[in-house]
């Protein structure tokens, strides 16, 4: 089976390269594995630098294990439709690094003085220069998406994984990372540096790994958030404190574990646009193998007490789907209760997506956050497979809204894609209901207004 995950992987990368796009819902990166996002707003723009997951090969990484050799950056103006712009940093282009190591692991990005920051941590081969272990190096650019050249030596005094840069509003800039502990120190104006002592954050808990730091500010409130392994499998926490390098107190969940036994998460928290997301991964598109990981942004929200509340991971994600879209409803807001199920269109080319399977009348699927725009669309078009035909009906918003179109589908065995005309839906966005009517394995792939 892993061949054919290395061979659909190559092949999905191919057609991202060729597209330079990904479409939104979650997972919102398609076509690659990516991991350990960290998104940052630039200008009106946010940039997610995830770390990318490879299947390793005789030879090239430790099979079974996680393996990345390379860094791309993806951006967004509405968190729906992403842009690739290519890869930025790879192991074999930075000095100081052990050319088979492939362990490009979680990076982070920074703005300063002009310049775009970029730190990753991973192996290097002088280890009587630098250690053994892992080391963080920088590389540096002029523009968000590079090019970045990387700096000739690791930072001085710095040894572990996950490096996260934090810039206070005084311009005192701070770096963390972890290695069994979770560390902070200042650094200096060049960012390259440390500038000081390195401080253990030790009001953390002491049992079960933590990694993955990544701290922001808040009203005042320093808010470290974390991956903990408090049982089997990490979830993500947080701390908060007054000061950037605390003492912290630990706060709370934001995230419990994965429902599937993923068994890492890794996070990052912004503000864009005045809301706020977390941005995370899960096993999405690999759900038999959780060293090859998606990554995926949900809302965020605050208790009036400054606490997180916890979030919920979704499948249909944040943003907005242009109406003229491929709406793909497999990444639903809600579904019926029983007689509905999602599953892979090929288990062999995981990447081509997923469907939604109606099984019997009266289940439903819901999608919301379909933008019509001041468009007045004539036609529903939608590409579904059904051995036995049956009707489909399109409400709007909720169960028991409008109905905008209903849709009979002839038997078949393959793939139709099946037009009918709507009634006039109203400007603005809305969510839809898409439900069975009469017949059963109705397969839903997508549907689009025309």
């Amino acid at each position: 089976m892993k061949k054919y995950y290395q061979f659909w992987l190559n092949i999905g990368a191919w057609l991202l390269l060729m597209t330079g796009t990904a479409q939104g819902q979650n997972p919102f990166i398609t076509g690659q594995f990516t991991a350990d996002p960290s998104a940052r707003v630039f200008g009106d723009r946010v940039y997610v630098y995830p770390s990318h997951d490879i299947l390793a090969t005789q030879g090239k990484g430790r099979v079974g294990w996680f393996c990345m050799e390379d860094y791309h950056v993806f951006s967004s103006a509405n968190l729906t439709d992403w842009t690739d712009h290519g890869m930025i940093v790879t192991q074999n282009k930075v000095p100081w690094v052990r050319p088979d190591s492939y362990s490009m692991w979680a990076p982070d990005c920074i703005y300063r003085n002009g310049k775009y920051y970029f730190y990753f941590p991973t192996a290097a081969k002088d280890t009587t220069a630098y250690g053994r272990g892992f080391a963080i190096g920088v590389a540096i650019a002029d523009k968000p998406t590079g090019p970045f050249v990387p700096e000739s030596t690791p930072i001085n005094k710095v040894h572990g994984i996950d490096p996260n840069v934090f810039i206070d509003k005084d311009g005192q800039a701070y770096l963390y990372w972890s290695q069994g502990n979770i560390y902070g120190a200042k650094l200096k104006e060049n960012m390259t540096e440390l500038d000081g002592e390195v401080k253990v954050l030790g009001e953390l808990p002491g049992k079960g790994l933590k990694e993955g730091p990544y701290l922001f500010e808040r009203k005042g409130i320093y808010y470290l958030t974390y991956p903990h392994v408090e049982n089997k499998t990490e979830r993500l926490e947080y701390a908060i404190s007054d000061n950037p390098l605390g003492p912290f107190k630990v706060t709370g969940v934001i995230m419990d574990e994965s429902a599937t036994g993923c068994w890492t998460n890794h996070q990052s928290v912004i503000e864009f646009k005045d809301q706020w997301y977390l941005f995370y991964h899960h096993n999405d598109y690999s759900p038999a193998f959780d060293k090859a990981r998606s990554i995926r942004v949900d809302s965020l929200s605050f208790n009036a007490d400054g606490t997180i509340r916890k979030v919920k991971p979704t499948l249909r994600g944040v943003g907005l789907t242009d109406a003229g879209a491929a709406i793909q409803v497999d990444r639903y807001s809600s579904i019926s209760d029983k007689d509905l199920s999602v599953a892979f269109l090929d288990t062999l080319q995981k990447f081509n997506g997923w469907k939604v399977i109606l099984e019997a009348p009266g289940a439903w699927v819901q999608y919301n956050g379909v933008d019509f725009g001041t468009k007045q669309y004539k036609h529903i078009k939608l590409k579904v497979r059904s051995s036995t035909g049956g009707t489909v009906q399109v409400r709007l918003d909720q169960a028991d809204g409008p109905v905008v179109a209903t849709v009979k589908l002839a038997a078949g065995n393959n793939w139709q894609e099946v037009k009918t005309r709507v009634s006039p839906v109203r400007q603005g966005v809305h969510g839809l209901v898409i439900s069975l009517q009469d017949g059963k394995a109705v397969e839903l792939d997508w549907v689009r207004f025309e």
